[in-house]
């Protein structure tokens, strides 16, 4: 039954990709739609969502509890970092490909995939255990991720080399969390918030699912199905996002419970599981540019990951049923 359902939702998903799949090949689209889209989704849309959703689904008393399950995913990230970089040693990934490699391992799409998919799977209610993997995601790759692949540029040996960067906050603290943050404000103070504000946000935040997944489409149109291929590095990184990034994380949080004797709610379980499932950033490609890294290996894991996640999530979900 689970997995009936599971594969009910992936359709759904894949439908909607596929029809930014398609709209874009017939070309409705023009070639500066999917930034546009892609900025409207994660600047105006997405934080309107998390405002509401917190006011919506969160209380202070269930803030405290959930405050405490972020140990998990961010003990998760560290020590998918650890295997990564083991990984990369052990395999001798070559420059122009580590950085990527690791953040394909440890970080997640969970804006344009991860979040249209808990929805899917789970409703509305799983949105504040969303938000709790989203926020470990969003500081591990632009904290840490980011400079791992901007370091991992392999002209550096012959110019000079670049004073170390700050960290840009901007993108640590991108409007999404900065949605969540406020309305954290909110919740915490008690602020009302007059009726046809929350109406408005609401009807704004209810088009992050479709126009998220009609994004995935065109940025796999744009990638082409052709230029997936399973070479070693790109099936080593496949394993870690699918196999090796959920399996850490179910192993700490039952550890967790056993040490301390208590059981976390059905859904942040699975929540968190699907989520350190899902595929592999949408932005690697541009990172990787910026860096002067292997594009095409960045754009050929996002693609593959893309694609193969809709036979990952239905066995996922059959699986995490007995945790």
């Amino acid at each position: 039954m689970v997995f009936l359902q599971s594969i009910q939702s992936v359709i759904s998903i894949i439908l909607m990709i596929g029809l930014g799949y398609f709209l874009k090949k017939f070309q409705w689209f023009d070639e500066n739609f999917g930034k546009s889209i892609s900025s409207l989704i994660t600047k105006v849309a997405l934080p309107a969502s998390i405002f509401v959703s917190v006011l919506k689904y969160l209380s202070r008393h269930s803030l405290l509890q959930l405050s405490g399950s972020l140990i998990y995913p961010i003990l998760a990230v560290i020590v998918s970092y650890l295997i990564a970089y083991a990984l990369v040693k052990i395999l001798k990934i070559r420059p122009g490909r580590r950085g990527i490699f690791m953040n394909a391992v440890v970080n997640a799409n969970t804006i344009f995939i991860g979040l249209p998919l808990n929805i899917a799977l789970f409703g509305d209610k799983s949105l504040p255990y969303f938000l709790i993997y989203y926020i470990t995601n969003t500081v591990s790759t632009w904290a840490f991720g980011v400079y791992l692949i901007s370091n991992d540029d392999p002209t550096k040996s012959s110019v000079k080399k670049e004073g170390r960067r700050g960290i840009n906050w901007k993108k640590v603290l991108p409007p999404p969390l900065l949605g969540f943050i406020v309305g954290l404000v909110f919740l915490i103070l008690n602020i009302p918030v007059p009726a046809f504000i929350n109406s408005t946000l609401t009807y704004v935040g209810s088009i992050v699912t479709p126009l998220s997944l009609i994004y995935i489409g065109i940025v796999l149109y744009n990638a082409g199905f052709s230029s997936m291929k399973f070479e070693r590095d790109t099936i080593i990184a496949l394993l870690g996002r699918f196999v090796i990034s959920p399996l850490v994380l179910i192993t700490l949080i039952l550890s967790g419970m056993h040490i301390t004797g208590t059981q976390l709610p059905t859904m942040l379980i699975q929540t968190l599981v699907v989520q350190s499932a899902t595929p592999m950033l949408a932005v690697l490609p541009i990172l990787a540019n910026e860096a002067h890294g292997d594009v095409k290996y960045a754009t050929n894991v996002v693609t593959t990951s893309t694609v193969l996640f809709v036979i990952v999530i239905p066995i996922l979900m059959q699986m995490i049923q007995f945790l």
